[in-house]
């Protein structure tokens, strides 16, 4: 019998091994300082872990509902109705996921259709572009430009067409650290109202943000959101990224297309760690209300410990990444300067270029600052010596 050599005909052929976990890999490889990877090196609040062990210890390890169990459900809706004004229904409008990722995912499958279009700002979240794809949707980018990766609504005009479906913004914005603000989503508002256009609003790092104004939510906007899916992470918001949990809020009639997806996706979430988030929402609710403070304290301790290098650094609204520009320093693209940053100097960090389909001439590198004091002046020492 003639054995035959199966390799199936890949649907992401142009996709390999994350920058993310390249650089990891390589960090370790070199004993390098990982800032490239977007994890803190610290844990989450101890409160959070004890109510964790509590709920394992009562026996709530069985499979949770599939939309969330209802204590943080209810406790989403009182955050959102807190921080947004805006009060979602916890039975039909918001969706517990296994993490970020997997809500937009979620989203993209239920709302993209074959040969729809759907317009992304560049640079963007590596995840978004292989999710239209498998939807069969049409990615349409729009290059945002350094310094400021400001969004040219304009050019954001011209890109609209009938095929036009989904409009994914993040803000915070990983990696430019930018925020949008509330004229942004009147200038998306005034661009989409008369098509039937939905938006994806990734807004993980809502707690994470140093802007005077604070958090736009698209959930703020009482036009955009009736259209709108939020998705938002507690993995960043305490500390616990490899939790995996994170939620979207959406109207009614866009989250049971979600829930479609979500049932036969990973169907429901970790029951103890959903129980265990609530508790901490309802009785500490000061962890995320004074995270803008702790993130802007090491944000700080990073770029003043930077302030005798030869990076330039550019300014950091939001998320808990930072940019150097590093054409003071070398003419090397961004990928070979963060291999050689990492393998010479002992410091791992994130070339920009990887977040964008067309290329990217700036020498721009991301470092997260998630991390100890210590962690972050021992690499700007290292930074430093350039």
């Amino acid at each position: 019998m003639t054995q035959l050599n199966l390799t199936p005909e890949s649907k992401l052929p142009a996709l390999g091994t994350t920058i993310f976990t390249q650089m990891s890999a390589l960090a370790a490889q070199f004993n390098a300082i990982n800032l490239s990877q977007g994890f803190p090196d610290f844990d989450g609040p101890q409160y959070l872990q004890d109510r964790l062990a509590y709920h394992v210890s009562q026996g709530a390890n069985q499979y949770a509902p599939m939309i969330g169990v209802l204590p943080l459900r209810e406790a989403i809706a009182d955050k959102t109705a807190e921080l947004y004004g805006h009060t979602p229904d916890v039975n039909s409008d918001i969706t517990v996921t296994a993490g970020a990722t997997e809500a937009l995912y979620a989203a993209i499958t239920a709302l993209v259709r074959p040969g729809d279009e759907v317009i992304c700002f560049d640079p963007s979240y590596d995840s978004y572009a292989p999710a239209v794809q498998l939807a069969g949707g049409v990615l349409k980018r729009i290059a945002l430009q350094p310094p400021g990766f400001r969004v040219d609504w304009s050019e954001f005009r011209s890109l609209l067409s009938a095929k036009t479906r989904l409009v994914i913004l993040n803000t915070p914005h990983n990696p430019s650290a930018t925020v949008w603000r509330k004229s942004d989503h009147a200038e998306l508002w005034q661009a989409i109202a008369e098509q039937e256009i939905y938006v994806l609003s990734d807004e993980v790092y809502e707690h994470i943000c140093f802007d005077a104004e604070g958090h736009a939510s698209v959930l703020a906007h009482a036009e955009l959101r009736q259209r709108a899916v939020a998705v938002s992470s507690f993995g960043k918001t305490f500390h616990m990224t490899g939790w995996k949990v994170g939620y979207c809020v959406a109207p009614a009639a866009i989250s049971a297309e979600i829930r479609k997806v979500h049932q036969y996706l990973t169907f429901s979430v970790n029951t103890p760690a959903q129980l265990a988030i609530a508790d901490m929402l309802r009785q500490e609710p000061e962890h995320y209300r004074d995270l803008p403070a702790f993130y802007r304290e090491r944000r700080d301790c990073l770029v003043d410990a930077l302030s005798g290098s030869r990076f330039k650094v550019l300014s950091c609204e939001g998320t808990y990444f930072v940019l150097l520009d590093y054409s003071a320093i070398s003419d090397l693209d961004d990928v070979s300067f963060c291999q050689w940053l990492t393998k010479e100097v002992g410091v791992a960090a994130i070339p920009l270029s990887v977040f964008c389909a067309d290329p990217f001439p700036h020498k721009l590198i991301r470092l997260c600052f998630a991390k100890q004091p210590a962690t972050l002046i021992a690499a700007a020492e290292r930074l430093c010596q350039l």
